[in-house]
Parts: structure tokens; C-alpha cells; sequence
């Protein structure tokens, strides 16, 4: 089940913290991390920048798989966003795709305070093997997946409606909690949603204000 908590969560606070070549490199492990994951074309930078409101927050290329290095960024006291690694490059030496997908995959097998994953596919180009890989291997640890099928504004709407309902009906197959919705960092589409999700993600974190709250009414009450 997941928690719901009143705390507002401004997404457009969201700042950098640091990049890292690996997880040894990365502050300790606690609060909660929402991790962003997806091919180097799917528009995971945009995305990010989207959901912030910010222009800038993560850099846009269009190289793809410039991202090479795990980005954390601070959205709220115990709440952080990290950008991993872009994967399923064409365009760069093998040896440099081993040495980022090696530190992708240490990341999502051993952090602990990884809480729920995005995964972002272009909606044109869905549920590739290394899609389906990362959505099975999140399933099998328990971390709740929203899927984002980026760059919805390109198929029109009854051709996105369809996609969308079947890429819902193909992740049926994988179990666990997996939702699927479509998403436009250019439009706007499933932006509201997208915070939505993380706002129960992150809910864990405010808990204890809640709880403060709830006292504290009890104490006037009495």
C-alpha cells in the first residue's frame, strides 16, 4: 500500500548535489532515492528538467548517452532524484558502455535507499531487451516502476491511446507494481501524474511530520 501524506512537495527546488562515477562515490545511504533509468534517446534528461520546471537542472544533448555519471539531486530534506547512466548507446566505445553500465547496475542492486524506479522509453520504440531487463530485475526486488513512454506528442491521439493500452497489457507479464503512462516533456502530457507518483514515493520521508502534527492537534484538542 502505498503512503499519502499532505506535505507539498515543490518539485521546482530540485538542485544538484554531485555526480559520481560509482556508488562509492555517493553521499550515504539513507533517505529515499526515486531513480531515473532509460535508453540515451528517451528523453530522460528533458523529462527531468519537465517535472522541475527548470531548463537546465539535467543537461540536454543531442549525443546521445552523454549522461555517464549517477547525478543526484536534492528535491526535499531525505528526498533525492538520480539520473543514472543512459543505456543501449550506439555511439561510444564498448569499453566506455561496460564502465557505465557496470556502475548503473551496482547502483540498482545494492542501494538500499532506492524506493521506486522510472523507467523512460520513447513510446514510438517501446520495451526493448535492456527495458525489459531493468522492469524484471526491479519486479524481482520489490521496487514499485512507473514506466514513461516519452515523446506521447508525436503519435496522435487515438494512435497513442492504443500503444499506451498495450504496453499497459504487456507489463501485465511482469508482475509486481508497474504502471504505464504516457509522457510529453514538450507538451506537458502526464507531468501532474509523474509528480503524483513520487509524491507517495517520497510520502515515507514527511511521515514523521505528520505524525508531529497529529500530536500536536491531540495536545490543542485536549
Amino acid at each position: 500500500m502505498e503512503l499519502t501524506v499532505s506535505v507539498k512537495i515543490h518539485y521546482q527546488n530540485t538542485h544538484f548535489i554531485t555526480s559520481a562515477p560509482d556508488i562509492r562515490h555517493l553521499p550515504e545511504d539513507e533517505g529515499i532515492e526515486i531513480a531515473f533509468a532509460g535508453r540515451s534517446n528517451a528523453g530522460k534528461s528533458s523529462s527531468l528538467n519537465r517535472l522541475t520546471n527548470q531548463r537546465a537542472l539535467a543537461k540536454t544533448s543531442k549525443t546521445p548517452g552523454r549522461t555517464q555519471l549517477i547525478n543526484l539531486f536534492k528535491v526535499d530534506e531525505g528526498c533525492h532524484i538520480v539520473d543514472l547512466p543512459g543505456y543501449g548507446f550506439a555511439q561510444v566505445p564498448l569499453e566506455m558502455k561496460k564502465k557505465w553500465q557496470k556502475s548503473l547496475g551496482e547502483y540498482l542492486q545494492k542501494r538500499r535507499c532506492l524506493k521506486g524506479l522510472v523507467v523512460l522509453m520513447d513510446i514510438r520504440h517501446p520495451m526493448k531487451d535492456l527495458d525489459q531487463q531493468l522492469i524484471e530485475w526491479a519486479v524481482e526486488s520489490g521496487i514499485p516502476v512507473q514506466v514513461l513512454l516519452t515523446k506521447a506528442d508525436k503519435l496522435k491521439s487515438g494512435a497513442r491511446k492504443a500503444q499506451v493500452l498495450k504496453i499497459r497489457e504487456a507489463a501485465l507479464a511482469f508482475g509486481g507494481d508497474v504502471q504505464v503512462d504516457p509522457f510529453s516533456s514538450l507538451k506537458g502530457i502526464g507531468v501532474d501524474q509523474l509528480r503524483n507518483k513520487l509524491d507517495t514515493w517520497f510520502a515515507p520521508a514527511f511521515a514523521h511530520l505528520e505524525q508531529s502534527d497529529d500530536l500536536e492537534g491531540g495536545e490543542q484538542d485536549a
